[in-house]
Parts: C-alpha cells; sequence; structure tokens
C-alpha cells in the first residue's frame, strides 16, 4: 500500500521519482556536503568499503555495488548503479542507479531514492569543488570532453565556481557534439562551441572536464596549456582517458588514495598504469580532496602548474547526496510513503 507524503505521515519507506529526486538536489549545497564528507573519508571516519561488481560480458557492462557510512551525518545508504556503455545514443542512460537510505540508529530501511540523478549530480559537484580547489582563479576557457549525462552536469556544476568567458564541448560523434552544445547555449544562457578533436578541445583550456568511457587518452599532456586543471570522471576497465605524461607532470588529487589503486572495478587505470609501467610511485598522489578541504595538504603552488583531479565516485559521495535530500524531502513533504 503507497500513501502520498505528509507532515503526519511518517510510516513506510520513503520512494522519490527521478525528478522528485533531481529537484531536491541542489547544486550548491551538494557541493559543500560533499565537502565535509570528503574531510571525514580522509580523517578515517567513514566506512566506505570496496565496492564489488558481477560483470554482464554481452554487453561489456557493470551491475556494481556501493554501500556506505557517514557517522557525522548519520548517513547509512547503499547504491546499486549499472554500467552499460553500449546504451550511449539510445533512450537508456549509460549509468543507472537507485539508492537506499537506511536509519543508522535501527537499521531500518528509511527511503527508495533514484540514483541516476545522484550519480550524475554527485560527481559533477566534485569536479565543481576540485576546480574550486585547484584551478587558478583567472581560469576563463573550459572544455568539456564527452556528450552524455556526465558532460551536462559538468557543464553546470563547474561554470558555479568560475566564470568562464568560453566553453567547449568535444565528443566522437560530431552530431551529439553539436546537439549538446546547442542545449547546453540554452540552458546555460552562454554560447557553447562544438569543437572538432579532443586535442583541439584542450588546447588552451583553462579547465578541462574529461566525462569519457574512452579506453584511450582523451587528455594528453601535449595539448595542455600551463596551468591547466583537468578533472577526470570516466572510468573503463580496459583503458583510460588520461595519458601517463599528464599524470607524471601534474599535482595529482584523488577522493581516495585507497579507492584509485584499488583493483578493478575500483580503482583508476589512468593512475595505476604509470605506477606499473615505473613513471611514477604511489606517493606522487599528492592529496586527497579531503585534505585540501581541510587545509592539512597544500593544492596548487604555482600559475603554470598542471593539476589533476581523478575521480572513481566513492560511496561516501553517495551517502552525503541520498542524505541531504532525504532531509529536504522530509522538509518539503516530498515523496510517497511505501509499506514493503
Amino acid at each position: 500500500m503507497a500513501t502520498q507524503h505528509g507532515a503526519s505521515n511518517t510510516t513506510g519507506v520513503l520512494v522519490l521519482s527521478p525528478s522528485e529526486t533531481a529537484s531536491l538536489l541542489d547544486p550548491d549545497r551538494l557541493r559543500q556536503a560533499l565537502a565535509g564528507a570528503m574531510v571525514d573519508v580522509s580523517a578515517g571516519r567513514a566506512s566506505i568499503p570496496s565496492r564489488i561488481a558481477a560483470e554482464v560480458d554481452e554487453r561489456d557492462a557493470l551491475l556494481v555495488a556501493m554501500p556506505g557510512y557517514l557517522p557525522s551525518e548519520d548517513g547509512l545508504a547503499a547504491k546499486l548503479v549499472t554500467l552499460f556503455p553500449h546504451n550511449a545514443g539510445t533512450a537508456w542512460p549509460t549509468h543507472q542507479a537507485v539508492i537506499v537510505v537506511f536509519d543508522a540508529t535501527t537499521g531500518a530501511p528509511a527511503a527508495l531514492i533514484d540514483g541516476t540523478s545522484v550519480t550524475a549530480a554527485r560527481t559533477a559537484a566534485g569536479s565543481a569543488l576540485a576546480t574550486d580547489l585547484l584551478a587558478r582563479r583567472d581560469a576563463r576557457v573550459l572544455a568539456i570532453l564527452g556528450t552524455g549525462a556526465q558532460a551536462r552536469s559538468h557543464a553546470h556544476a563547474v561554470t558555479r565556481v568560475r566564470s568562464f568567458e568560453e566553453i567547449r564541448v568535444c565528443g566522437r560523434d560530431r552530431d551529439r557534439t553539436q546537439q549538446i552544445a546547442e542545449e547546453l547555449t540554452s540552458t546555460l544562457g552562454r554560447a557553447v562551441v562544438a569543437v572538432e578533436g579532443f586535442d583541439r578541445a584542450c588546447g588552451g583550456a583553462d579547465v578541462i572536464c574529461a566525462t569519457t568511457h574512452s579506453p584511450d587518452p582523451v587528455v594528453r599532456r601535449a595539448s595542455l596549456a600551463p596551468g591547466a586543471h583537468v578533472t577526470s570522471v570516466g572510468y573503463n576497465t580496459a583503458g583510460r582517458e588520461v595519458d601517463s605524461d599528464t599524470v607524471r607532470d601534474a599535482l595529482v588529487v584523488v577522493e581516495s588514495r585507497a579507492a584509485v589503486l584499488a583493483a578493478p572495478p575500483s580503482g583508476a587505470n589512468d593512475i595505476r598504469i604509470p605506477i606499473q609501467d615505473g613513471l611514477i610511485t604511489e606517493e606522487h598522489i599528492s592529496a586527497e580532496i579531503g585534505e585540501l578541504v581541510a587545509g592539512t595538504k597544500p593544492g596548487r603552488t604555482s600559475d603554470d602548474q598542471i593539476t589533476l583531479y581523478k575521480s572513481v565516485g566513492i560511496a561516501a559521495q553517495d551517502v552525503a547526496a541520498a542524505t541531504m535530500v532525504l532531509t529536504e524531502a522530509r522538509i518539503r513533504g516530498i515523496g510517497t510513503h511505501v509499506d514493503l
């Protein structure tokens, strides 16, 4: 039996639809929530075990489980997310997810939340946080690599922390690149230019957001201008989207050292490959993003320094986002209660 949420109805599991969930994901509040969560991760207060995955070989796909606990937020949740790369260009997103939030005192299920919108928003909010901490204050040119949901969410999130004069978007498919450029021009209220070729898109850019599923690097050191900041959120077990020379020459910041260095499906080939090739060591990772927020580690030290934020997405971000969404839903009386 389902009943509409109301101020006096607090029984059952609160179910939030995709549109309801998205309406509660305020980008600035989410960025602040992630900052706190990342501090907890770096301080060792959060419980975020390595994610596990079932492989759907026929579709080159994954079903990933990501549980987490944030004691400072009293947040306990688990996300189930699928990565189906062949969905690109179809009616189905490449990433689809649900999040179950539990009461951290009793363990009772409290809410079922759309995880697809949360994943897009929290990943972009993490990139915006890293951009705010690492990009030059005078950054003027933004390049978005990719044409999917993360490209859209990054364009909206990252433009909130810097005043860009030029925004570029680049993908492998010319028609889809032009389509997203026109879409973002409308939604952002400023011109977004479709650029052909990843090297050209990166050339002279102050901030680059790589949001692809490419097995081959789309960010190459030879294309980067001095002082560029790169955010990379793409994941592909068959490769990487940032080349080894970029990683070697950059100040590298991650969400979690343990998560980035872990074996698939939790790690980042972008970092592991140059380590395996002997170009860098694990100590080349300069800081976790939570250490930058807390001020225990430095970030950029010069205007010419290249900085790289490599994100693999960790459960603490989902827990922080879901807890924020659930709190706001209860305040605003949004959602439907279902007796399980």
